[in-house]
């Protein structure tokens, strides 16, 4: 058995920057700049990139192939390793981390991947099960009370005659002063924090409203979403009238309710609540765990978006989003939407198949789920794909997804694509 998770990407990373900086003659400042990290950053990148064809080679799982690596370079591959990606790993903000980041210092370090280092393990730094945690930037105030008191009694034990040592009283007196001073101040933030917390409630308007129960069955379960964003990415020739189908599961939560939607090529995650009777607001971004790239360690907001829901339905329940087209680089622009929800059941146990023929048969993204039809356990698939608004069977979708259904947020011509003018 080896390390997993933070433990083992912070000690594959210490690895990786020991051998870097005495091959490459660099040193790596490890502080909060993400630049100190880049040459590392790229090294790493290079190897990969080259999991989707070595896996024979050096023994890891199988990758899927980036279909646009000759179009883009570092750092918008499929598989790049960025320099704010490894220093969060460092500072143990990643407890789950990209597998093809771990692959790659395997390779890096000892010239195989994960899988084949877990059958024959070299290092013993890696094969102990060692029960180490992340030191934090401070320590339990309880603790640190423990610990001073235990220093009290030790001291105590240096009485001489039944007087206590002139040099040590100070001492003892100090430790007091310490604790009592570190009780306020702990009492202090604590009050600090509850009252930070519904000022925040109140200034962002977080859980106004007091959701019912039957607001919750309406609104919990898993959904389609369908979006016409396709027809605004201008990257793409063959985009008219182009929808794409996503899944979206919705679990609630302590007043609100967890987003997270399944889409062709990546996903979303947020929240979801209700502002008021049958009015749902729902916030969400694409799906980048860990990505924080600033200085001062904040975390940004990638591609965020927003929606409004009007629960007065119970077949389409049709919503406005303020979103992307999803393009690439400078065409990746904001659009107001209009989006297609339908509610498919209540939640179920999603898995989302990658790397499968079936997946290199239908090029799409499969969503799998189980549930009892006729008191039998089905496997039911989803595929997730872009697909023609007119060649859907589903008539009643048309007159909300074509291209009037598009607003961008600066005029621009000939973008969205119509009849007569494709």
């Amino acid at each position: 058995m080896i390390k997993s998770g933070r433990e083992e990407i912070i000690y594959l990373l210490n690895k990786c920057i020991e051998k870097y900086q005495l091959e490459s003659g660099k040193e790596v400042i490890q502080n909060t700049n993400r630049k100190n990290y880049e040459g590392l950053a790229i090294t790493l990148s290079d190897i990969s990139n080259q999991l989707p064809y070595t896996n024979e080679e050096f023994g890891h799982d199988v990758y899927e192939k980036d279909t646009r690596i000759k179009e883009v370079g570092f750092p918008f591959r499929k598989y790049d390793i960025t320099g704010g990606q490894l220093k969060d790993a460092l500072i143990g903000l990643v407890g789950n981390p990209r597998n093809f980041m771990v692959d790659a210092c395997y390779i890096y370090l000892y010239k195989k991947g994960k899988k084949a280092f877990k059958e024959n393990p070299s290092d013993p730094g890696l094969a102990e099960i060692i029960n180490n945690t992340i030191k934090s930037d401070s320590y339990s105030l309880i603790k640190e009370n423990q610990d001073l008191k235990l220093k009290i009694i030790r001291l105590e034990k240096n009485k001489a005659g039944g007087y206590f040592n002139k040099k040590i009283l100070p001492f003892i007196l100090l430790l007091f002063a310490i604790i009592i001073i570190g009780a306020t101040v702990s009492t202090k933030l604590f009050f600090n924090k509850k009252n930070e917390l519904s000022t925040l409630k109140k200034d962002l308007n977080i859980l106004p409203y007091k959701v019912t129960h039957q607001e919750i069955e309406k609104l919990e379960g898993t959904w389609i979403c369908y979006t016409g964003s396709p027809q605004a990415r201008v990257s793409d020739s063959d985009r008219y009238h182009k929808i794409v189908p996503n899944i979206v599961e919705l679990k609630y939560k302590d007043g609100y309710f967890i987003y997270k939607r399944y889409g062709a090529s990546f996903n979303h995650i947020g929240f979801a609540q209700f502002e008021s009777q049958n009015i749902v607001s729902v916030f969400s971004k694409i799906d980048e765990p860990n990505n924080a790239n600033k200085e001062d360690g904040s975390v940004s907001v990638e591609s965020p978006r927003h929606s409004l829901l009007e629960l007065t339905k119970d077949s389409l329940i049709t919503s406005i989003s303020a979103s992307w087209n999803f393009d690439y680089g400078k065409n990746n622009k904001i659009i107001g939407i209009r989006e297609v929800y339908k509610k498919i059941g209540g939640l179920r146990n999603l898995l989302e198949k990658t790397n499968t023929l079936e997946n290199a048969s239908c090029k799409c993204k499969i969503i799998q789920w189980e549930e009892l039809i006729n008191n039998k356990r089905v496997t039911q698939s989803f595929y997730i794909k872009n697909m023609i608004l007119d060649s859907t069977s589903h008539k009643e979708l048309f007159p909300f997804l074509d291209e009037n259904s598009i607003l961008f947020k600066d005029p621009i011509n000939d973008t969205i694509l119509k009849t007569g003018f494709r």
